[in-house]
């Protein structure tokens, strides 16, 4: 399977993603700024447990660019370490070990003097709890009695009166969550009210306006009325036949010719589910694969993707309005006989699916005038040709 290329985030979209975390936004609505899947914006946010690393600044007492750049200058005519020192206020030894540390006075470059300065200075703190390994035992000791780390910190408030057996709960927590630390073990966090990998803010919740909904859907009130009357090839319904295990195939019908198309899907996340219908799309010619009406499930959340691949205009029903896509809904039926309820259905290879649309796509249809839906199909294939 082709593996989509990785994206490499700038540090303005990283700030922008922790900005919507810590304001408690789920990472879904968060991958959707940026038009990838949740994964890609876990993988950064995991880095660091969920918390959001401090931001990293220059102490007040560092050369800055400029002093750097007339320390270049300087150099390059000949200037003692002595007058560079006194014209920048600055103590000879400092200038001294500045260049001696950057290439010396034939190599001094400016630029390149700040950028090895900036991957110098960063040295982490060491955590309380890797300093004070006493302190440590105990911290761990509360935490698999299930105490939660506020009530650690406070109880270590009360029962001791030297601060340096004192944490505070934030301290606790970013050491469970950030295992870089070394202070705790990751088996601790089991021992917690809620055993998430990453911390989320206090402000996160599911019971959201627009939870369990897709965005920016069309209805199929929308749709055309060619497509309505059946009077134009090329417009299907599509679903999900759900099977046993967590399996399931997608079910597609043209809504002319009712002819059947059935799609392997690995399993149900929008991506996946997606990347299978932009990849089966590339098979029909675009006159026969106009527009495509979906029930509301999340499955095809990442709609406008599919759309923007593949030039198709995805309708939606009414909620709780299955009956709104029919043909599909028969189909669905149907396929029952071939797929009883309760069978898994990620046993079955694409060419046992295909072999399957095709016995059904070539029994004769009421709704066709007995006609099978292949041989309508086909017809249409050729008016279009």
């Amino acid at each position: 399977m082709k593996q989509r290329r990785r994206i490499y985030y700038t540090e303005t979209q990283k700030a922008l993603m922790w900005e919507r975390w810590q304001k408690g936004e789920s990472l879904q609505h968060i991958a959707q700024l940026f038009e990838r899947n949740h994964s890609s914006i876990q993988r950064i946010l995991a880095e660091s447990g969920g918390i959001r690393p401090a931001p990293r600044h220059r102490a007040q007492l560092t050369l800055t660019l400029a002093e750097r750049e007339e320390i270049s200058r300087a150099l390059a005519v000949g200037d003692s370490i002595q007058s560079i020192a006194k014209r920048l206020s600055r103590a000879p030894s400092t200038i001294c070990r500045e260049i001696k540390r950057n290439s010396g006075k034939e190599g001094y470059r400016a630029s390149h003097a700040d950028a090895l300065a900036w991957d110098r200075a960063k040295r982490p703190k060491v955590c309380k709890l890797v300093e004070h390994r006493v302190l440590a035992q105990i911290v761990a000791g509360k935490l698999r009695l299930q105490w939660s780390p506020q009530q650690i910190a406070g109880w270590l408030r009360r029962s001791y009166s030297d601060e340096d057996y004192h944490v505070s709960h934030e301290t606790i927590y970013r050491s469970l969550f950030i295992q870089a630390r070394g202070a705790l073990k990751k088996e601790l966090l089991e021992h917690l009210r809620r055993t998430r990998a990453m911390r989320r803010s206090r402000h996160h919740t599911q019971k959201t306006d627009d939870h369990g909904r897709i965005r920016e859907t069309v209805s199929i009130s929308e749709r055309p009325a060619t497509v309505e009357d059946r009077a134009v090839p090329g417009h299907w319904e599509g679903d999900l036949l759900c099977g046993s295990a967590n399996s399931q195939i997608a079910t597609l019908v043209e809504r002319q010719t009712r002819y059947v198309m059935l799609v392997r899907i690995p399993c149900k996340d929008s991506e996946t589910v997606i990347n299978a219908l932009i990849k089966h799309a590339s098979k029909l010619p675009q006159e026969l694969y106009k527009s495509l009406t979906w029930d509301r499930g999340t499955e095809m959340a990442g709609h406008k993707r599919f759309t923007v691949a593949t030039d198709i205009q995805v309708y939606f029903c009414d909620p709780q309005h299955p009956w709104q896509r029919g043909s599909n809904e028969n189909t669905n039926g149907l396929l029952r006989q071939y797929f009883p309820k309760g069978t898994d259905l990620s046993v079955y290879s694409q060419a046992k699916l295909n072999a399957v649309a095709r016995r059904l796509n070539e029994r004769p249809r009421k709704t066709l005038d007995y006609e099978t839906p292949a041989e309508r199909f086909q017809q249409t294939i050729a008016s279009t040709g």
